[in-house]
């Protein structure tokens, strides 16, 4: 602060503005760098459904006050504004007199690491619950068609926990598409006709084998076929009917969102050591 008066000769205005000016030039100077780090976050603010992973480059960072204040403000605005996509996001008002590019700028030159918002997404009608997993390292938001009650909302963080921990690949299995299953039968007839104990048999009876194994990889990989979580003599689907008799009510589950922190990033692989021993220098 004493350096940007001093290069303003006291105004305290143009200080400001040094300021903002030196804090953009350091995020664009950081942008480049890798941040895989940070924390995937998910709320409920006024009734609007939110989750968003922010990226820093150091997990120090994510525990950073100033990172998470930064983090739910960013949630906050997307509950509120309800941007279409990130270039929305940042163009959009923080709440401060700033936008949330401006904002993200500042805590970049403050806390002296590359920071991005990687994707968010936002569900503004029906019963939203939020999962946060291991401090921000996976976060889900269950969305739900249905009456707002302990056992529903129980129900929903149930199926969150097992989002965050199963990472189903489809919600169920009607969604699959037939190049998928196509693909998955190509690959697994392969593998069964390298098989030396198969080598005897025809084609036609492997190809029996690997629907019948398909059919159970479904029920891995479709979280309505997949057992729950709390009692695996059911499935998830099975569940819900069971929760709706119970509540008498249509229970529905919508969607669900899953981020985890850095997924597909390639991240560094920097010697801690040698950044520590760069800094004393």
């Amino acid at each position: 602060c004493k350096k940007a008066l001093t290069e303003a000769d006291g105004n305290i205005d143009k200080a400001v503005e040094w300021l903002r000016e030196k804090g953009l030039a350091t995020a664009q100077k950081k942008a480049g760098r890798i941040a895989a780090e940070g924390v995937a976050y998910a709320a409920v603010i006024d009734g609007i459904g939110v989750i968003v992973e922010v990226n820093a480059e150091s997990d120090f960072v994510a525990k950073n006050e100033l990172f998470n204040e930064y983090v739910h403000g960013v949630a906050s605005v997307i509950a509120k504004e309800n941007p279409a996509d990130l270039d929305a996001l940042y163009a959009a008002p923080f709440g401060n007199g700033k936008t949330v590019q401006e904002e993200q700028n500042d805590k970049v030159l403050v806390i002296g690491e590359n920071i991005k918002v990687r994707r968010f997404a936002r569900y503004a009608e029906g019963l939203s619950v939020p999962y946060v997993h291991m401090g921000g390292r996976i976060a889900v938001l269950v969305n739900m068609d249905a009456p707002e009650n302990d056992a529903v909302v129980e129900l929903a963080k149930d199926i969150a926990m097992q989002v965050a921990a199963l990472n189903p690949t489809f919600q169920d299995k009607s969604q699959i598409n037939d190049e998928f299953i196509a693909k998955e039968k190509e690959i697994r007839l392969a593998q069964a006709k390298e098989d030396p104990k198969n080598a005897s048999k025809p084609e036609a009876i492997l190809t029996k084998i690997v629907e019948g194994g398909l059919g159970k990889y479904f029920k891995e990989i479709c979280l309505m076929q997949q057992p729950f979580v709390k009692d695996d003599k059911v499935s998830v689907e099975q569940h819900i009917a069971a929760v709706a008799k119970e509540v008498g009510a249509d229970v529905k589950l919508v969607g669900y969102t899953r981020f985890e922190k850095g997924e597909g990033i390639e991240k560094r692989q920097d010697d801690l050591a040698e950044e520590v021993a760069k800094l004393v220098k």
